[in-house]
């Protein structure tokens, strides 16, 4: 366990925290949550590098973390109505792909395309506008932007993983 991967395991155990925030209503709850979480993917790469600590096994823990965490509030928010149910499975789905296509079970590093890196800082975006919304009592942006959000991202996801797929073919 290194230093970055125990920030990256904060994370982790924000995953469930902000789900059942969302789920009860607990608004300040998740946006600490929420908060705490990007503060700990802002640095850990950081951390891993200043340390030398960095490693395949340490950038797959950190963006499974990410799937894991947006996913799990992408899926409380849906659940209240907001965004789609359609959205989380499609990001496990598109990590599950990056995963394999990048060769990390055989502990290669995993190989982000442009897109996806892109839809990877879309769903912290798409699970912060309602979180820091609610949390803070705004009551702007509306939930149908939200739910708009997760249509595009929808779509994007599927773009990606088309894209990638095709590349693999392409360069197979």
């Amino acid at each position: 366990m290194t230093r970055a991967n125990a920030l990256t395991a904060v994370r982790l155990v924000c995953a469930p925290v902000i789900a059942a925030a969302i789920s009860w209503g607990a608004d300040g709850v998740a946006l600490v949550a929420f908060l705490v979480a990007i503060m700990s993917d802002w640095f850990d790469g950081p951390l891993a590098r200043r340390y030398g600590e960095a490693s395949p096994l340490g950038g797959f823990f950190d963006h499974a973390t990410d799937a894991i965490f947006v996913t799990a509030g992408l899926t409380a928010i849906a659940l209240t109505g907001e965004g789609t149910l359609w959205l989380p499975p499609l990001i496990v789905a598109a990590f599950v792909q990056y995963t394999l296509d990048s060769g990390a079970p055989r502990g290669r590093p995993l190989r982000a395309s442009g897109l996806g890196r892109w839809n990877g800082i879309a769903y912290f975006v798409l699970l912060g506008v309602p979180v820091v919304r609610d949390g803070l009592s705004l009551g702007w942006p509306p939930p149908a932007w939200t739910t708009a959000g997760a249509w595009l991202l929808v779509a994007a996801t599927i773009a990606s993983a088309a894209d990638r797929m095709s590349s693999r073919y392409r360069t197979s």
